[in-house]
């Protein structure tokens, strides 16, 4: 089912988080912040709509990291009821991908709880002081890659916010897979 995510809180702090990383090593947002901004990305393995939108994510976070931007992708989904979405899965895509970002596992669903993540993918663009300016989509993707050329709204945004401070204040949100919350016991 489609979810979108609410509009853009301008301001709020990002939040901060200790997580393992398809590399082995365990990351804190402090380790992965970028010195003019950070995107933080929920995302999966298995959605379609992280699957029609990851080469443009993996463009546009190399773009991002050369004007002094990182991404960090997290996944949060139960594993235990979507198992495409388990760490073992989540590093053999990185791998195969070559991601040039961190790709982080939330077991817990604490972080994705934290940020009220609501489907994958989720952006959140956050300026060099962390504060949130950004909460739009990466481009006009759905289930299915966007046309050739599409507006890359993500990359825009977060240029912005590295060269001013401040996001746009016209965001469409993304959409995409609800996050696939663990039932409780």
């Amino acid at each position: 089912m489609a979810a979108m995510p609410p509009i853009c809180n301008f301001g709020e702090k990002a939040h901060d988080f200790e997580l393992p990383a398809t590399d082995g090593r365990t990351y804190r947002l402090a380790d992965l912040a970028g010195p003019k901004g950070t995107v933080v990305v929920f995302s999966c393995n298995h959605c379609p709509y992280v699957k029609a939108v990851i080469d443009r994510l993996i463009r546009d976070a190399r773009d991002l990291a050369a004007i002094g931007v990182n991404t960090i992708a997290i996944s949060s989904n139960d594993a235990a009821s979507y198992p495409a979405d388990s760490f073992a899965h989540m590093q053999r895509w990185a791998e195969e991908k070559a991601f040039p970002f961190k790709y982080l596992y939330d077991e817990s669903q604490a972080v994705a709880r934290a940020y009220d993540a609501v489907c994958t993918p989720d952006f959140f663009g956050y300026n060099a002081e962390l504060e949130l300016q950004y909460r739009g989509r990466l481009d006009e993707s759905k289930r299915e890659a966007g046309t050739p050329g599409a507006r890359r709204e993500l990359y825009e945004a977060m240029k912005l916010v590295a060269e001013t401070g401040h996001g746009p204040k016209e965001q469409i949100p993304s959409m995409g897979c609800s996050i696939k919350w663990k039932q409780a016991a």
